[in-house]
């Protein structure tokens, strides 16, 4: 009725639905304020509705990729150029000198897995990006990595959904309690 009401098709409402996933999956990803954002269970609940008819899988999941990407590549440029900035002073209440030289160290060892694995980590996602781009983790590393983590995570969790979805057809109609 509500469809009807706003002449609004099942088509025009899954492509909208399209871009709040990448919405969310770029805020997520690229700015400090998606922390809290259900980036895991999104894509799990994309996937079930994929495997519904209600949203094509390819399309999907090349949008969350595309995001992820994007958002991480902002989250580290904010890292970069904000960095320094952050460590004006030698220690403050949250950010030390002390803690972006670790940041470096760290980065520059394990900066490729670190990644990678923060794609899969609820909250450490957000601010991966961030820490290497203050760890000065060399950009063309960050950003092979960053497209190796945001293609796994996408394809992985997003076709698990799909799976699920698939085997268990009525489970959309509580996707709601499924996301909580």
């Amino acid at each position: 009725m509500v469809v009807l009401m706003f002449g609004l098709d099942p088509e025009s409402i899954a492509q909208a639905g399209l871009w709040l996933i990448a919405l969310i999956i770029f805020t997520e990803s690229g700015l400090l304020i998606g922390f809290f954002l259900p980036g895991d269970t999104l894509l799990f609940a994309a996937g079930i509705l994929a495997a519904q008819g209600g949203l094509n899988i390819v399309h999907t999941i090349i949008v969350i990729i595309l995001a992820a990407i994007i958002g991480d590549n902002v989250g580290y440029t904010i890292g970069r150029y904000s960095g320094k900035r952050l460590f004006k002073k030698q220690d403050g209440i949250l950010f030390k000198k002390e803690y972006m030289d670790r940041a470096e160290a760290f980065y520059e060892k394990h900066g490729g897995k670190a990644i990678v694995l923060a794609r899969f980590v609820p909250i450490v996602r957000t601010f991966a990006p961030l820490v290497a781009g203050i760890g000065k983790m060399d950009r063309r590393v960050f950003f092979f990595y960053n497209v190796i983590g945001a293609l796994l995570w996408a394809v992985s969790i997003t076709l698990l959904g799909y799976y699920v979805g698939g085997r268990f057809p009525e489970l959309v109609h509580y996707l709601e309690y499924v996301i909580i």
